[in-house]
């Protein structure tokens, strides 16, 4: 009888024991560090002295720094610029993985296998070198596209205020637009061959395969792509982080990450910057929950 509870018992933990090296790292790395940082925006703290060596106290701030943060027209400001940017990007990067993913899998592709790989091979350069990269096609005087546009009478600006949202906007969407393809020929290649087979006999174009098969079958994958791609619109960082020293249009807080950065490093207000994070994530959640709400709407 005690052999068959150890056993149960050993079915019980054998789960958990296996799992216990990724529950400990995703406590310790995703959230532990949003419990330390929702606490942090709830708190105030005073430093006594010049150099606080007169004592530092730590108080309980309700929502004070949440209405400092939200004061900040800059941080309000790069929310709006971003929104812009998520709905244009997003749209052109989304439309344009979607499109590539078609070609690849349609039966006239050659060498599919090449050109995915090809196309992939952006996502896995860092985004500071590829902006570093991109920098040499933005900056006067190092650009080709700026002296090639001088001889046709064309005075290029990559980094205006009006245009370098747009260069960036560019920069990421040649970055993950292979990420997000890979993810939508999954899903295409889990179509069943009997489906391309009926379609087939029926006569059916390549076009109205796309239209009626391939594109109803791969809504998972867009809704997929659409929210990682509208969460990773708000956390943009490195790109105007690395073309800041070129291009004068963009300041400390051009994007929200960039002004809780600012924030935190350049205004020792920790507890603010924690409180622009906290409302930073939440705009991510509400945009996100709103897209899905709206695309489940649309299913039924």
């Amino acid at each position: 009888m005690s052999t068959i509870k150890t056993k149960r018992l050993n079915l019980v933990l054998a789960p958990w024991i296996l799992l216990a090296p990724f529950l400990l790292l995703f406590l310790l790395t995703f959230v532990l560090p949003i419990l330390v940082a929702i606490g942090n925006s709830f708190t105030k703290v005073t430093r006594q002295g010049t150099f606080g060596e007169q004592g530092v106290h730590t108080d309980f701030a309700w929502f004070s720094n949440y209405a400092q943060a939200l004061a900040n027209g800059n941080f309000i400001a790069s929310i709006g610029r971003m929104l812009l940017f998520g709905v244009v990007q997003v749209t052109v990067m989304i439309a344009l993985c979607t499109l590539l993913a078609l070609l690849l899998e349609s039966a006239s592709a050659r060498w599919p296998g090449f050109f995915r790989a090809v196309y992939f091979l952006p996502y896995g350069i860092p985004g500071v070198i590829a902006t570093i990269l991109w920098s040499f096609l933005y900056v006067p005087g190092l650009s080709p596209l700026i002296d090639l546009g001088k001889v046709f009478g064309l005075q290029l600006d990559f980094l205006g205020a009006g245009s370098v949202l747009w260069s960036i906007a560019n920069i990421v969407t040649w970055t993950y637009t292979g990420y997000n393809m890979m993810i939508i020929v999954a899903q295409l290649k889990s179509i069943p061959t009997d489906v391309y087979e009926a379609a087939k006999v029926d006569g059916a174009s390549a076009w109205r395969v796309a239209r009626s098969i391939q594109l109803p079958l791969i809504r998972p994958a867009l809704v997929l792509t659409t929210v990682f791609s509208i969460i990773g619109t708000l956390q943009l960082f490195a790109e105007p982080q690395v073309l800041k020293s070129s291009a004068p249009a963009i300041d400390s807080e051009y994007t929200p990450n960039l002004s809780a950065y600012s924030t935190a490093f350049a205004y020792n207000d920790y507890n603010v910057a924690a409180a622009q994070a906290v409302l930073i994530a939440l705009v991510a959640f509400l945009l996100s929950f709103i897209f899905l709400r709206i695309t489940n709407r649309k299913s039924r």
